[in-house]
Parts: structure tokens; sequence; C-alpha cells
């Protein structure tokens, strides 16, 4: 089976990147099964209903969110009702949403997704070690093949989670910091793994907000209202593939250029 991880979507143009070549991409590329990272594709912070509807007919099998998730009030009663677009489970119990979806690859074969955001920098009501292990043993009852989504900020976190999870899980794919990291593989247990996956959007940025804003940001100290860049816009992730019982044979980093 071949797995395709879409990382964060960034903004308008982010978004149409996804909805323009995420088909294509996926008859290419041989994906049996697609996951993408929504959490900024709504002006570059958190998503809306449409959005992850339009991702989801573009081809994406589960949408993963972030530390934005609650960024669009109108979010809230989709992630009651939808069963393919999930947030962090470890952002609180009694809240909308879930942190693990099912959904059939192409042949039927039934992939889970966990989502999950780390504790180190980010304001997250229950740490993700409190709930690791229970989350990946319900998601291997359901299926052989586990794919996690953690969104987190620290690098020795998504390391430390990648290593906790070899062998139990099919990918470990870090998320949050856009920025693609060069340590795509599969580790001894058969679990593949990447620190960050990258980012799907205007790269001509900042981590894809306009970088004349950014930086008076950085240089005053001073509020600045951010926007989304437009320029070198690319698709980022990984491609993993695995066997029928979920052991990851490779990971490959993936970067297309958009025109």
């Amino acid at each position: 089976m071949n797995i395709l991880f879409v990382a964060d979507v960034f903004g308008p143009a982010g978004s149409r990147a996804v909805q323009e070549r995420l088909p294509g991409l996926r008859e290419e590329l041989g994906i049996d099964f697609c996951v993408v990272n929504g959490e900024n594709a709504a002006d570059g912070r958190g998503i809306t209903p449409k959005l992850a509807d339009r991702f989801l007919a573009a081809g994406a099998d589960v949408v993963t969110l972030g530390n934005h998730t609650w960024a669009r009030s109108e979010i809230l009663a989709y992630l009651d009702s939808s069963d393919r677009v999930i947030r962090p489970a470890n952002l609180g119990a009694g809240l909308p949403g879930r942190g693990l979806a099912v959904a059939p690859a192409a042949d039927g074969t039934p992939v889970a997704v966990v989502n999950l955001m780390g504790w180190l920098f980010l304001d997250v009501p229950v740490t993700p070690f409190q709930m690791l292990d229970e989350l990946v043993e319900e998601a291997r009852r359901r299926a052989a093949v586990v794919v996690v989504d953690f969104h987190a900020e620290a690098t020795s976190e998504k390391i430390a989670v990648s290593r906790i999870l070899d062998g139990r899980v099919t990918a470990v794919i870090g998320t949050h910091t856009h920025v693609q990291t060069s340590d795509a593989r599969v580790q001894p247990g058969g679990t593949a793994a990447i620190t960050d996956a990258g980012m799907t959007g205007p790269h001509d940025s900042v981590i894809g907000v306009q970088a004349d804003l950014a930086i008076r940001r950085m240089r005053t100290g001073m509020p600045v209202r951010f926007q989304p860049a437009t320029g070198d816009v690319r698709i980022e992730g990984v491609v993993v593939e695995c066997d029928a019982d979920g052991r990851a044979t490779s990971c490959q980093a993936l970067r297309v250029s958009v025109a």
C-alpha cells in the first residue's frame, strides 16, 4: 500500500494546490490512501467546513488538524458530525470532534489515522504521553495500518514519539513547523518517520506568511496582522509504502512545485 501524507496546507495558495493537483498526484504516484493536514487552510489559521469538504472531494481520505483547530467557530459542529476530519485527541475530552478516524484505502483495506499534539511549547490540556498508548491500541484493534500525525513544535518530542511507537504503527509523521526535515526514514521496528513533513503552500514567505509582515513583527515586537503569501507554491509531504500487516518498507519525502 502507498500512503500519501500532504503536509500542513497553508492559506488560499495551499488550498488551491490541493484541490487542483491532488487527484493527479494520487494517480501519478499510485496512492492507495491519503491524509491531508489542513489546520492552516483558511487564510493561514484554521479550516472551514467548505474547505474540509473540498479536500475530501479532491482525494483526501482523512483530514487532520492541529493547534489552530478552534480558530474558525463554524468548524465546531462540523467536527462532531464528520468521521473523516479529526483534531488532536489531547485537546481535551468533551469537546467537538475526535482524534481517531478509520477509513478504507482504495482496495477497501481499513486504515486508522491518529491525530495528537505535542506538549512542549504548545498549550494542550493533556500531554500526548498520557493517552498515546491507549489511543494507538484502539487504532490497532480497528486496523493493521496506522498513521499518526504528531503536530508538535519540539524536534526532541517528535523523535521521542516516533521511537516510542516504532514497531507499533505504520508511520509517525511530524507536522506544525512548516519546514521539511531531511530525516525521512524507516525505523528498525518497521515504522516510517519524519520529524516534519513540511508545508503545502507559498514558500516565498516566512512559513507561509508574507515575509515583510513577519519580519516587521520580529523587528518591532508590535502587533502585525499577518497575511498569507502567494509565491513559490509547493506541495510537500511524505510517501510511505507498507505491507498488508502495516509494516513500513519505505519512506520518502515529497516536494512538488505548483505553477
